[in-house]
């Protein structure tokens, strides 16, 4: 009885696994119903869009091959009209020589016939040879000499078909993080990666994603070909986490493993070397905002990192001048105890090529009478941000602008002629905001040569606020700032920054 009980028991036990087992792939199955409905609905959406692109390009097509035939319908119009209307005036002279001509057949005066009969007779032979070979025959065929030919086009449509469903080919491995080319400068940061040696599985592409700097969740920040990044307008002094994946037709890859990268970590030291310096020769693509769709081909550079200010005169200086815009940017002496300094410098990379640098790119002045535009290296999207600049030189009373831009903005115009800049321009009297090509708040009170420019971009309340000589000009020059900004300045050769 107790042998035949477990055995029962045991079978029971190994019935009560395969149950389990059962369960878990009745989860499994109810999972994948939704995420077969979820599929559906993401394949059908991108089937009708790619059937829409098709729809459109041929209607843009249809337009275009309508409006060859209107053409050619014109010229044949054209043609035609002007020879009815030669053939007109042609028949309208030979039917009035004609008519003459009988009336002078019927004069009875055979002295006054002889006279004009020689003369007449050879314009009669001239006009009949102006309307020689040739002048009745159509200069134009009423047939359209235009065959469309849509078999081709009309084979394709009849073959378009799903290829995953032809061909299968299995998606890519995750990518490796080639830890010795990744780095941070200021707050940006470079990262590489490759796949692996020995994979041959074609990859059309790769995602690179970024966390928020606080532990939060990931987003895409780059989705391209290109196997080297930098993200810039990240914050000072922050961690963040990064991972790349891979993909092609048939799907994504895994994730390579997670890199935790620090931007410019605070030191006593105004230099640091870079731990994995980026070679100056090899270009990547540089991303302008974590979070925005602007992507920009530059070349990699050193930088100096960056440190915290403890006890100096330019942080004495520095404090004065972020007080004396406490009404604007509800700062206070208290609230300032750990302002880190962010080396940068003026960028020849994406400047007007009327611009020259000198003193290491510090220094810029123009050798053009019209407005140039400079951008720094450094871009913000996130944090507060002050920097000031000197006027070393300005003659003939010109109007330099100082303020922020996006990379792509004008560099042959005053900085705040597009929508690209939000910028303050002054001269030795007054000034004006500027944006878009709109000029507001003229402000009394202008700069001479030793004055200073402070520029104060808080991305925290999304405003920007001028002020020179450590005095707030006029009031918060723009609001509701968002995005990716370089601090930038427009001048000409009488002005020297």
């Amino acid at each position: 009885f107790f042998p035949l009980q477990s055995q029962l028991s045991q079978a029971l036990n190994g019935l009560s696994d395969r149950a389990k087992e059962a369960k878990e792939f009745l989860v499994q199955l109810r999972n994948m119903v939704q995420q077969i409905q979820e599929n559906s609905v993401e394949f059908e959406a991108c089937l009708v869009a790619q059937c829409d692109a098709l729809i459109d390009a041929l209607n843009r097509r249809k337009a275009q091959l309508l409006s060859r035939v209107n053409k050619e319908h014109e010229h044949k119009l054209k043609v035609v009209r002007d020879q009815i209307s030669h053939c007109t005036v042609k028949l309208r002279q030979t039917t009035g020589l004609m008519e003459y001509c009988l009336e002078v057949i019927k004069e009875n005066d055979p002295s006054g016939f002889l006279q004009i009969s020689d003369a007449l007779i050879r314009r009669v032979h001239l006009t009949e040879d102006q309307w020689g070979k040739g002048t009745l025959t159509p200069r134009m065929t009423t047939d359209f000499d235009l065959n469309l030919d849509n078999a081709p086009l009309l084979q394709s449509i009849h073959q378009l078909d799903f290829v995953q469903m032809k061909v299968s080919s299995p998606v890519p491995a995750p990518p490796i993080l080639q830890l010795e080319e990744c780095c941070t400068h200021n707050n940006s940061a470079t990262l590489s990666w490759k796949q692996p040696p020995l994979s041959t599985v074609q990859v059309e592409g790769y995602i690179l994603e970024l966390d928020d700097g606080n532990g939060g969740q990931f987003r895409e920040v780059y989705v391209g070909k290109e196997t080297m990044c930098t993200v810039d307008g990240l914050h000072f002094n922050s961690t963040y986490s990064s991972r790349v994946k891979a993909f092609n037709k048939t799907g994504v890859s895994p994730y390579s493993k997670t890199l935790v990268l620090q931007t410019s970590e605070d030191t006593q030291s105004e230099e640091q070397t870079l731990p994995f310096p980026v070679p100056l020769e090899r270009s990547q693509l540089r991303r302008m905002s974590p979070f925005s769709s602007t992507l920009n081909l530059q070349p990699s550079f050193p930088g100096r990192s960056y440190f915290e200010l403890r006890s100096s005169a330019h942080q004495l200086s520095l404090h004065s001048s972020l007080q004396s815009l406490n009404s604007a940017g509800e700062l206070s002496a208290s609230g300032i105890s750990s302002l880190v300094l962010a080396w940068f410098s003026f960028d020849p990379a994406s400047a007007h090529a009327d611009i020259i640098f000198s003193n290491d790119n510090l220094t810029v002045t123009c050798n053009s009478y019209d407005d140039r535009v400079v951008l720094g290296k450094t871009g913000f999207s996130k944090g507060l941000h002050y920097w000031e600049l000197s006027i070393d030189r300005y003659d003939n009373h010109p109007d330099p602008a100082f303020g922020v831009a996006r990379i792509d903005v004008l560099k042959d115009a005053m900085l705040g002629k597009d929508d690209k800049a939000w910028a303050m321009y002054v001269d030795n009297n007054r000034s004006w905001f500027m944006h878009n090509n709109s000029h507001t708040n003229r402000t009394e009170g202008g700069i001479t040569k030793g004055a200073t420019v402070g520029v104060l971009l808080d991305l925290t309340r999304r405003t920007l606020t001028f002020s020179i000589n450590e005095d707030q000009q006029g009031p918060v020059a723009f609001e509701n700032l968002e995005g990716l900004f370089f601090p930038a300045v427009s001048l000409n050769r009488n002005v020297q920054v």
